[in-house]
C-alpha cells in the first residue's frame, strides 16, 4: 500500500442541485487523458459515498500531491452562475464528516486539506482549514 499523508478535499466543479455520478467523472477525466477517474471517492447530492480509483492506485487530483494522497470529491462547488460556492447538502456534508474520520483512522499521519491549498482554485469552496483541522 503506498504512504498516505495527506486526504485531499474538492468539489466537481458542478452547478448546484445538478446531479452527477462516478461514470460521469470517469468520462470526464478520459476526455482529459487520464486512465480512469482521478478520484478515490466520490460524495454525491444525496450523501451516498461512491468508489472511484482504488485507494491502492495513485491518483490524479491534485498536481504534485498524487502520490502520497487520497483524493475525495463531492458533487457540485458552483452556485446557478457557475461562481464557486459551497453547494453541499446536509447530506453530504454528514458524509463527508464520517469519510474523513474512517481515512483519518485508515491513514493516521494523514492531513486534510482542499484543493485550493495547491492550486490557484476555489475547489472545494468552502474552508477546510476551518472545518477538518485537527
Amino acid at each position: 500500500m503506498r504512504k498516505i499523508d495527506k486526504i485531499i478535499l474538492h468539489c466537481s466543479a458542478t452547478k448546484e442541485g445538478q446531479s452527477f455520478t462516478t461514470k460521469d467523472i470517469d468520462t470526464w477525466h478520459r476526455a482529459r487523458g487520464f486512465a480512469q477517474i482521478g478520484y478515490h471517492h466520490v460524495v454525491y447530492l444525496d450523501g451516498s459515498v461512491h468508489k472511484g480509483r482504488d485507494e491502492s492506485l495513485i491518483g490524479a487530483h491534485c498536481l504534485g500531491q498524487n502520490a502520497t494522497s487520497v483524493g475525495v470529491c463531492y458533487i457540485g462547488g458552483l452556485d446557478s452562475q457557475g461562481r464557486p460556492k459551497d453547494t453541499r447538502t446536509p447530506q453530504q456534508k454528514a458524509a463527508l464528516d464520517k469519510l474523513v474520520e474512517e481515512l483519518k483512522t485508515k491513514y493516521p499521519q494523514a492531513k486534510v486539506f482542499g484543493h485550493n491549498e495547491f492550486a490557484a482554485k476555489a475547489c472545494p469552496c468552502f474552508d477546510v482549514k476551518k472545518e477538518y483541522r485537527q
